[in-house]
């Protein structure tokens, strides 16, 4: 049995308690089965923590988070938080965590099942088959960047600052990501940027260009601009295997490859952080989904995506890769045999529950 492992939940908001529920369920079978013992914690995130709390993350809820092997994030934000103050709203949560843990290497698989060929927004033939890993620096870049902020001018007009910044070293730690990755898969990454208008665009070329000649010449790289490669995406998908990015284009590329799957609520990441002197690495893990407001409460949230990121962290976080594999196989055996959530419900059939999806799956893992 694999030893006793930890993990935090943080559901956040929205339809995020309700998906995961069901990511739970999952948790609570694998350990019933005796292949592995977990201690669970669980707390408040992003608006929830905000009316708990009075922030979006606590001192305490972050210690936590470096404490246990792994975190299981929901989706934070809504409506309901637009008017707190930008520097307590509920993603900021979300981004303390990331930089607090430094997990700098954000993961999102695009994989389209056979079921879902016709769930996609193109052509079947152009996304059946379809496997492509993003691989998106997650605690640099534009959004964490500084100068930052909004300033007053003396004609008292307003500007707002980001800052777009990448070093040396934080290119390379995400450029080993994704060229250990592509060595796994078919041997090929593509790096993006902007390297013909923006100097920190054009480093990431010479890094990245340097980084394969000198420790990675088995696999092939190749360049792309962000916006030829959004258009790539949509018109022949299936040419990237590995494609490797800052954060603000990464955050971008990664939405638009979702919607090549047939819909969001079936993405999920894992953002992982460097491996300390004991082989442990900081994990964190989240569906790719927003909190969903609009249809929260009502029981009809896709959980697939929180339940595909809890197979990820078991196979990233605890090397549990068996299981995360039996979740994914009973992923699609889900999709391709049962009913399925209003967001991907094949025409003519009735869309089933939340719940009901989870519980298909729960029969599909002990079938299996």
């Amino acid at each position: 049995m694999i030893p006793n492992k930890t993990l935090l939940l943080l559901p956040g908001d929205g339809i995020g308690p309700e998906v995961m529920a069901q990511a739970r369920r999952v948790l609570d079978w694998v350990q019933s089965s005796g292949r592995a013992s977990f201690t669970i914690f669980q707390d408040h995130a992003g608006g929830a923590a905000i009316d708990a709390y009075g922030v979006p993350v606590t001192d305490a809820t972050v210690a936590k988070a470096k404490e246990v092997d792994a975190v299981l994030f929901g989706s934070v934000g809504g409506p309901k938080w637009d008017s707190v103050p930008f520097a307590i709203r509920p993603e900021a949560g979300l981004l303390r965590l990331r930089a607090e843990l430094q997990v700098f290497a954000n993961l999102r698989p695009a994989k389209v099942f056979d079921a879902l060929v016709e769930s996609s927004s193109l052509k079947p033939e152009l996304v059946r088959g379809l496997d492509i890993m993003i691989v998106r620096e997650c605690i640099g870049g534009i959004y964490f960047g500084e100068p930052r902020g909004i300033e007053t001018l003396p004609d008292g007009s307003r500007r707002g600052v980001n800052t777009e910044v990448y070093t040396t070293r934080e290119i390379e730690r995400v450029g080993r990501v994704a060229f250990d990755l592509a060595r796994k898969r078919q041997g090929r990454v593509c790096s993006v940027e902007k390297a013909n208008v923006m100097e920190s665009g054009l480093l990431w070329r010479q890094v990245m260009t340097a980084l394969q000649a000198a420790e990675y010449p088995d696999v092939s790289l190749g360049h792309m601009y962000a916006d030829n490669c959004a258009m790539q995406l949509a018109k022949n998908p299936k040419q990237f295997d590995v494609i490797v990015t800052g954060n603000l284009f990464g955050d971008i590329l990664s939405d638009l490859a979702a919607m090549l799957t047939g819909s969001l609520g079936l993405l999920p990441s894992a953002t992982l952080g460097a491996r300390d002197a004991t082989g442990r690495r900081p994990g964190f893990y989240e569906p790719i989904h927003g909190s969903a407001p609009d249809i929260a409460g009502k029981g009809i949230a896709n959980p697939m995506a929180q339940i595909l990121s809890l197979a990820l962290l078991l196979r990233y976080s605890f090397d549990m890769e068996e299981d995360a594999a039996a979740i994914e196989a009973a992923v699609e055996r889900v999709l391709t045999t049962a009913g399925r959530t209003p967001d991907i419900a094949a025409p003519g059939r009735a869309a089933i529950s939340t719940t009901e999806m989870g519980d298909a799956l729960i029969a599909e893992l002990a079938a299996l």
